[in-house]
C-alpha cells in the first residue's frame, strides 16, 4: 500500500519504560525514507540530552509549551503550538516540559538509519 492513515484518536500510546512519565505513538514502521512518531510529555518530563550522529531532526508542537536545549553550551529555546525546530546532526540537544499542561511533539529523524547517539548530563534549571 502507498500509504498509511493514522487517526487521532486510534493512536497506540505506550509508556517510555525511563521514569519519565513521556508516551510514543511509533508511527515510523509505516515509512521507509525516514523516521516519525508523536511524543506525549507530561509537566515535568524531559527527554535524555544526546547528539544524534546520523539524522537531521525536526520538532513540529502540536500542543503545550516545551523548550529545548540546544547546542553546546545549551541555548533554551522556548516553543508553543505551531513551532518548528530543525536539528542538525551532531547538535546537542534536549526536550523538557517545564509547562504545567501537557505537550505533544511530532519529531521525525531522516535518513531512517540510526547511527548512534551522544549522550550528555541533563540541562540544570
Amino acid at each position: 500500500m502507498g500509504y498509511t492513515v493514522f487517526h487521532a484518536d486510534a493512536h497506540e500510546w505506550q509508556d517510555r519504560d525511563d521514569g519519565s512519565g513521556r508516551k510514543v505513538a511509533r508511527l515510523s514502521d509505516s515509512m521507509s525514507q525516514a523516521r516519525a512518531n508523536i511524543w506525549r510529555y507530561p509537566s515535568g518530563a524531559k527527554g535524555r540530552r544526546h547528539a544524534d550522529h546520523v539524522q537531521e531532526e525536526t520538532f513540529v508542537i502540536l500542543a503545550g509549551t516545551p523548550s529545548l536545549f540546544l547546542g553546546e553550551p545549551p541555548e533554551r529555546v522556548n516553543l508553543s503550538p505551531g513551532s518548528v525546530v530543525v536539528v542538525q546532526p551532531g547538535t546537542t540537544l534536549q526536550i523538557r516540559n517545564d509547562g504545567a499542561d501537557e505537550a505533544m511533539l511530532f519529531i521525525v529523524g531522516a535518513p531512517p538509519e540510526q547511527g548512534g547517539i551522544d549522550t550528555f548530563p541533563d540541562v540544570e534549571g
